[in-house]
């Protein structure tokens, strides 16, 4: 059980942070700024996931669906939080209570893919953000899970990284740009696709 009395503890105000294990580190390292990159990817799924729940609240078309939505994202910030906690120890290393990130969330994320697609038309344009608040919600956080993989892929360059964190990050993003799809689709909006300039 986590129990935080306090919230500012003036150990950072030399520019330092506290690694698992204790190690302190500088806030600008790779290490501390790519668990930082998680979580802000993760704030922005959370937002996301703020859609659903908001629309749900709207009324009852298709709740089903956006509930198994919804759960889907809920799983994922759980997971960013394990991966942030893993990439906050030192050296790669796994401290005692913690589990190492499970190669097979990245083959449940190809199954939701694989779920959101279902039904939606084949992509015939590149597609832009927008057209609707959830689907714009969900490009905005596939950016950032861009981002985030190339900052934890930079950081693995120099120190040892999970190859299942890396392969995951790489998978979310696909599985948050079939989610926007999914999302105009049922909402029966068109999309904002990309045209040529003559």
């Amino acid at each position: 059980m986590v129990s935080i009395n306090k919230i500012y503890t003036r150990t950072g105000d030399d520019g330092s942070t506290g690694l698992v294990g204790g190690e302190r580190i500088a806030k600008i390292s790779a290490r501390v700024k790519a668990y930082g990159e998680v979580d802000e990817l993760n704030s922005f799924i959370g937002a996301a996931r703020t859609e659903f729940i908001d629309r749900k609240n709207l009324g009852p078309s298709n709740s089903g669906e956006l509930n198994l939505l919804e759960n889907a994202l809920e799983r994922v910030q759980h997971q960013l939080f394990d991966i942030g906690a893993e990439l906050a120890c030192p050296n790669g290393q796994i401290f005692t209570g913690m589990t190492p990130f499970p190669s097979e969330a990245a083959s449940e994320l190809e199954a939701l893919i694989d779920a959101a697609s279902e039904g939606v038309p084949a992509l015939k344009s590149f597609v832009l953000p927008g057209g609707s608040r959830s689907n714009a919600a969900l490009h905005v956080a596939r950016a950032v899970c861009r981002r985030v993989e190339r900052e934890v892929l930079a950081l693995s360059q120099n120190e040892p990284v999970s190859a299942a964190i890396l392969i995951y990050l790489n998978r979310l993003s696909d599985f948050l740009f079939a989610l926007a799809r999914r999302v105009i689709h049922d909402e029966k909006t068109p999309e904002f696709l990309w045209a040529q300039k003559k």
